[in-house]
């Protein structure tokens, strides 16, 4: 009865979130977009619905609880080819402290080319480049509180740069992760970007200003440009996530596959609510194939990956795949690695 309980209680929240509020266009009222590209390729193959699906080093981003599930130190990495040239990398390490807790550290990465400064005078260009880049950088601590419950905390500093100005704050993840004792279904929920704001700053607003230009002997004064504070991206992510088909205790039994689906939905400050879903086919751990679906999207709707582990002595090599359809805005690829030891 819990279990059949808990199941209602997550569509019930699934709903609320697909049908809530979705009238309301808050598009472009937050900074750091960066901290909404998803990471790995396993997740992005899946279309992103990967809070109750966490378990490896790309937890960090997705779920920090989920690192309670990594039992070897993990190293990993991702690289996404982005539009107009902007790259998007991600590099974790995940380390077992024992049996119930672990801890990891996170770099996310945006950069692009320089471009050349345009005026009004010069709009072909001056001569002269510049360049803009965004960084987030944290730390997490995830617990297993019992057998079946794990929580995850990460604090990150966020700093968005563009020629001479930056702007810099720090922010907080907060997740849990419920196995539930019923088909190997899991229960995920993630709280992200919960923090300060962002606001420019820089050499670049400092300007002479001179109250009265017809007087000759009148001294300009040095000002500053005001620039306004903008939140963060913050989202609320819930999911659930159900192996059909596997070795344990599953609707299906099979001793070498494995399905798993998946279901998220998000409610994002400054975009309307949307639900991501996931289903990954496994062979013995070793070949997976993916595809994922987000409801709700303008462009950014079908996903597909594969993924590939390979065993030798003492450690495991993993290699992903994924490619993301945006319409008219061609296609995104993901790749992804990661070493086990």
């Amino acid at each position: 009865m819990k279990a059949k309980s808990l199941l209602i209680a997550a569509m019930a929240v699934f709903l609320f979130i697909s049908t809530s509020g979705a009238v309301t266009n808050k598009s472009g009222t937050a900074a750091a977009q960066f901290l909404k590209i998803g990471v790995g390729a396993r997740a992005m193959g899946l279309g992103g619905a990967m809070v109750a699906s966490s378990s490896d080093a790309y937890s960090l981003y997705w779920n920090p609880a989920g690192i309670t599930k990594v039992r070897r130190p993990t190293l990993a990495g991702s690289h996404t080819q982005w539009f107009a040239d902007i790259k998007h990398n991600f590099f974790s390490f995940v380390l077992p402290v024992n049996d119930i807790s672990a801890v990891g550290l996170q770099v996310i990465v945006l950069n692009m080319d320089d471009m050349e400064v345009t005026t009004v005078n010069e709009p072909q260009g001056t001569g002269e480049f510049f360049g803009a880049s965004d960084i987030a950088i944290g730390a997490t601590y995830g617990l297993r509180v019992t057998n079946f419950f794990s929580l995850g905390f990460t604090g990150k500093y966020i700093q968005q740069s563009i020629y001479n100005e930056k702007a810099s704050t720090f922010a907080l993840d907060i997740g849990s992760l419920l196995d539930v004792p019923f088909y190997g279904v899991q229960l995920g929920m993630n709280f992200s970007n919960f923090g300060g704001k962002l606001q420019m700053d820089g050499r670049d607003l400092t300007r002479e200003f001179d109250l009265n230009p017809n007087n000759t002997l009148n001294v300009g004064v040095e000002t500053r440009l005001k620039t306004e504070p903008w939140e963060l991206p913050v989202n609320f992510r819930v999911g659930i996530s159900m192996d059909v088909l596997g070795t344990a205790e599953n609707v299906f039994n099979s001793q070498n596959s494995r399905f798993t689906l998946s279901i998220d939905g998000n409610h994002p400050t400054d975009a309307p609510e949307y639900v991501a879903f996931g289903a990954e086919y496994a062979f013995k751990e070793l070949l997976m194939l993916r595809g994922g679906y987000r409801l709700n999207r303008d462009v950014e709707k079908f996903f597909y990956g594969i993924g590939l582990n390979i065993p030798v002595t003492g450690a495991t090599f993993g290699f992903d795949y994924a490619i993301a359809s945006f319409d008219e805005l061609d296609y995104i690829h993901i790749f992804s690695g990661s070493l086990s030891f």
